[in-house]
């Protein structure tokens, strides 16, 4: 994903440390039950879409946004399928991240699906039994917007 001014002006003063932002991710299906992905330009990897939500922007209109620049999609966010504290991440200029993802299920309302930005070498529809290779997150994530069960979350444990 681009880094976003905001990022920028923080790394300006924060240097390489450790930041703790939010992401957010959607697993979009269209009318024939295909799932939208994008192959990645930073690590040409197969991926749900995602991104990071501008300062004050809720979640939901976030991945609607992420979803229709990235793609050229446009979409409906029907619910929260799973909310994850990822791993920390190390980026070759050697920033420091972890994200905090909300990932929603969202129904493809119009648009052709397209490579519309710099952060995407390719975006097409899948059908769920002939998907490129994944991470198993995004497999889980897929799995969850698949099934009624509530919000996945990590669940906590009694001490």
């Amino acid at each position: 994903m681009a880094t976003p001014d905001f990022i920028r002006e923080i790394r300006a003063s924060a240097g390489h440390q450790l930041l703790w932002l939010p992401g957010v991710s959607a697993v979009v299906f269209d009318d024939e039950g295909r799932v939208l992905l994008g192959q990645r330009a930073d690590n040409h990897r197969w991926a749900l879409i995602s991104g990071i939500p501008d300062p004050g922007e809720q979640p939901a209109l976030a991945i609607v946004r992420e979803v229709e620049e990235e793609t050229g999609v446009r979409v409906a966010v029907e619910r929260m399928v799973a909310v994850r504290s990822g791993r920390q991440v190390t980026y070759p200029n050697g920033d420091i991240c972890q994200f905090m993802d909300l990932c929603f299920r969202c129904r493809a309302l119009g648009g052709e699906a397209r490579v519309n930005d710099d952060e995407s070498l390719a975006v097409g529809w899948f059908a769920l039994d002939d998907l490129p290779e994944l991470t198993d997150y995004h497999h889980f994530r897929i799995k969850q917007a698949l099934s009624d069960e509530p919000t996945w979350f990590e669940p906590v444990t009694s001490q």
